[in-house]
């Protein structure tokens, strides 16, 4: 076990790497190209990816499946969180959208307890609280060097936890590979209806396509290796080092886009992370408490 939690952890380190990577390259592209554009690709050519691998494990793409509604559900968090973090890509600094991003975890939470009457004791009620009053020092509303469009952050926190919770509503016979596919091709829909909308499509440089291709198969890659971290190990020994996500982006942040967090971000970050390692830690404590009551029961 102590061999496949290193393996885990160490995968989910690449895949962490790996998202940043895909984030640097979608902003990049973003300077020159329509944001519509940037999200039709990303769901044109990602939902492929999944659909071959959807038929290789024998399931149906297009399958009745795809309507129900906690199917629908997911890919209508899948198309806000996407609108929200590629427009907040290409308006903020990494480390800022970054920071703001690692509260989902908090957030899901959160919404479990008031939407699907998930039990969280008051020690994670405090950690979630911690936890969006470092996501308000991060974006800092109301102060000096306030971005507004900071706030793009918060509506991809908020569409990404409906699609999380969503998703554990789905029948457990849609494969994941079904359900990441169907969610690309809202992400595709989506995509043509922004540029309907913004009226402005261009034809990709050489640099542009690079960029693009480049965003698609390291988000890709990292999409199989975060996946193959939580099948590896413990999902509650791995899942924590999820946060060196914010520590990739500010490296890549400042090496590339010579964007460099001031304290109080770092503040923000620190608070927001420590919330999160705290309610993990709790969440594994409870688990291990009800197994030990099932096994002396």
């Amino acid at each position: 076990m102590a061999a496949d939690n290193l393996r885990g952890i160490f995968l989910m380190l690449v895949s962490m790497a790996l998202f940043a990577v895909e984030d640097m390259f979608l902003k990049l592209a973003s300077a020159g190209l329509p944001t519509g554009q940037i999200i039709f690709v990303a769901g044109v050519f990602g939902a492929p990816v999944f659909a071959v691998i959807a038929w290789r494990k024998g399931a149906r793409i297009f399958s009745p499946a795809a309507l129900h509604k906690a199917v629908l559900a997911r890919a209508l968090g899948e198309m806000v969180g996407t609108f929200g973090y590629i427009l907040a890509l290409a308006t903020v600094p990494l480390s800022t959208i970054s920071a703001v991003l690692q509260a989902l975890p908090l957030a899901v939470t959160m919404a479990a307890a008031l939407f699907m009457q998930e039990k969280v004791g008051w020690r994670r009620w405090t950690a979630i609280a911690v936890g969006f009053a470092g996501v308000m020092l991060v974006i800092r509303p109301g102060m000096e060097g306030f971005h507004p469009q900071a706030l793009w952050g918060i509506l991809t926190v908020a569409g990404l936890a409906l699609r999380d919770l969503a998703a554990r509503a789905i029948p457990r016979d849609c494969t994941d590979a079904q359900v990441s596919c169907w969610g690309l091709m809202a992400v595709a829909l989506l995509g043509v209806l922004m540029m309907f909308g913004q009226g402005d499509v261009r034809v990709p440089t050489f640099a542009q396509s690079a960029m693009l291709f480049g965003a698609i198969a390291f988000g890709t890659i990292g999409y199989w290796a975060v996946t193959g971290a939580t099948r590896t190990g413990e999902v509650s020994v791995v899942a924590p080092f999820r946060y060196a996500r914010l520590v990739f982006a500010i490296i890549i942040g400042a090496v590339v886009f010579a964007e460099m967090p001031d304290v109080i971000t770092l503040s923000g970050s620190g608070l927001i992370i420590a919330s999160g390692l705290y309610s993990f830690a709790r969440e594994r404590a409870r688990k291990r408490t009800l197994s030990l009551n099932a096994t002396v029961g």
